[in-house]
């Protein structure tokens, strides 16, 4: 009798000790949870999405039982990557168009531009990631070859940094820009009096409002496919850095469908649309598609001297570049966005921007303490206004592969001096700020989170250049690089209590490496094994 009663209860504690069922499993793993202290366990147990359990092998495989399990073949288990500075839409409407990104010389651009008008027939031509530097030129090209190249079809050509356009005498015709003609916080450029076909920030915009668009089908298939790339990088989450309100309707859509399996955190351009768009709907909330924010733009980039600087620049003493909005302009912004309880995230590249932000800021939400405003890319900044970061509580979103990407002329544009003190400065804002965000400015740079790694604790590319890393004081380390890729990203949006750790309650938005996790001299390309998102498979390759 007593050797029932035994085995009874071994098994009624077996049932109970292992009966626990869940929907998936992930064993002999090295889970980096991302807390504060940087554990790393052994397995994870995934019910309905969420994290059940984070534990020793063991322990997890006796106390849970799941139809679906991952053996992780000791490989690194990280919470999905942020990328907190993309551009989805931009990478869609490029690759629907041609893309310039690696021409190494004007005449490749224009062969490009070639092959795909012969295959294309198109009435417009439309490029964009050109860059001057590539082509071992300081100065921005002028349009005489693509004038000999199209004479009579209209081309628009934009530049990487997406705030300096290249356009034909064909383009200038159609939409009507002439020698006289003037716009606000943008420059037409002029030689001699004669158009050079080369256009600065606002002046772009003379000519994207009349080039045509593609439909949404288009645009949604195209990011459809960027979805899939994005998590196959390891990449669950995107803050997406500036939308129309046309282009939020394609993603509500996307939304309102389930089609997204990435997570979009939306930052609204502050049109008229968008701003009635947020008075009506305050956050705003659809499946994995999220809106509580303004994207702002003070200044312009620094590769086209548009950038706002407190000194001229060295290689052009007759400009100091460009404030697109004037400090009225952005007060009213800002004012509108505190009262809507919106977070706003500006983009400042020079220094004379930064400060004039960062002061407003301090002045403005002063009584509110979690506002979780952002400068983003903060890329030249006067070392005596670092304390305004602490001060005003702003988060620094910075993009490491623009540093690796910038070192091949920066010193040419801003000198020696001001390179030295206070430009892509990441360690500097991180040690004042506490928190620092990392992203990449898709399809500025590409979306890599590896080759942002390399560029956050190295200061190389991923050609592993400069040997010996650019302004490498300013290099960070890695588990500092890896929060601020996962953890502080998520702050930066409002998900840190869902995401950004891989703790016990949080959705299970998880990415498994196929290669080890790490930082070396030499570049280590890297990609994800196996992507989950919201506890379900939707990248495998085992």
């Amino acid at each position: 009798m007593k050797y029932f009663i035994l085995l009874t209860l071994m098994l009624a504690l077996g049932s109970c000790y292992k009966g626990k069922s869940v929907d998936l499993i992930i064993h002999n793993a090295k889970v980096h949870i991302m807390n504060d202290k940087l554990e790393i366990a052994e397995a994870i147990a995934i019910k309905d999405g969420e994290i059940v359990e984070v534990g020793p092998e063991r322990q997890i495989l006796n106390k849970y039982s799941a139809e679906t399990t991952i053996n992780a073949q000791s490989k690194d288990v990280f919470p999905g990557f942020h990328d907190a500075h993309g551009h989805i839409m931009s990478l869609a409407k490029q690759k629907l168009n041609v893309d310039l990104r690696d021409t190494r010389s004007y005449y490749e651009v224009i062969s490009k531009l070639e092959k795909h008008q012969n295959k294309n027939n198109q009435e417009v031509l439309i490029g964009r990631g050109w860059d001057q530097s590539m082509w071992n030129e300081k100065e921005l090209p002028n349009n005489d070859l693509l004038n000999e190249a199209f004479p009579t079809i209209p081309v628009a050509l934009t530049r990487i940094d997406g705030h300096a356009m290249l356009v034909n005498k064909a383009m200038l015709g159609h939409v009507g820009i002439t020698d006289t003609t003037i716009v606000d916080g943008g420059v037409i450029k002029l030689e001699n009096g004669k158009l050079t076909g080369i256009l600065l920030d606002h002046a772009l915009d003379l000519v994207n409002f009349k080039l045509p668009k593609p439909n949404k089908e288009q645009l949604k298939k195209a990011i459809l496919q960027i979805q899939d790339e994005l998590l196959a990088a390891g990449i669950t989450h995107v803050h997406e850095a500036g939308l129309y309100k046309e282009d939020l309707d394609i993603f509500i859509d996307l939304a309102t469908e389930n089609s997204l399996q990435i997570y979009v955190y939306a930052m609204l351009l502050p049109t008229k649309e968008n701003i009635q768009f947020a008075k009506e709907n305050a956050y705003y909330k659809n499946n994995r598609l999220s809106v509580r924010s303004f994207k702002v733009i003070a200044d312009g980039a620094l590769g086209s001297h548009g950038a706002c600087l407190i000194e001229p620049y060295s290689d052009d003493s007759s400009t100091t570049g460009i404030l697109l909005k004037s400090p009225e302009e952005i007060m009213d912004i800002f004012t509108l966005a505190k009262d809507l309880k919106y977070q706003v995230n500006t983009h400042c590249i020079g220094d004379s921007a930064n400060r004039l932000v960062l002061n407003i800021i301090d002045t403005l939400m002063n009584d509110v303490q979690d506002h979780r405003w952002r400068i983003e890319h903060a890329q030249i900044v006067k070392p005596s206004d670092y304390k305004l970061f602490s001060s005003a509580r702003v988060l620094p979103s910075v993009q490491p592969t623009h540093a690796t990407s910038d070192q091949r002329w920066a010193a040419h544009h801003i000198g020696k001096e001001r390179l030295n003190n206070g430009a892509y400065a990441y360690n500097s804002l991180h040690k004042h700020s506490g928190m620092i965000l990392f992203g990449t400015d898709f399809p500025i740079e590409h979306y890599d989170p590896f080759a942002t790694i390399h560029a956050a604790v190295q200061r190389k590319n991923s050609n592993d250049e400069p040997i010996e890393g650019f302004l490498k004081d300013e290099a960070v380390s890695l588990p500092t690089t890896l929060k601020a890729m996962t953890l502080w990203a998520a702050y930066g949006c409002f998900a840190e209590s869902e995401v950004g750790t891989l703790e016990k309650g949080k959705i299970a938005n998880i990415s498994i490496f196929d290669q080890n996790v790490t930082s070396t001299e030499k570049f280590l390309p890297n990609y994800s094994w196996v992507t989950i998102v919201d506890g379900k498979i939707v990248h495998d390759m085992r």
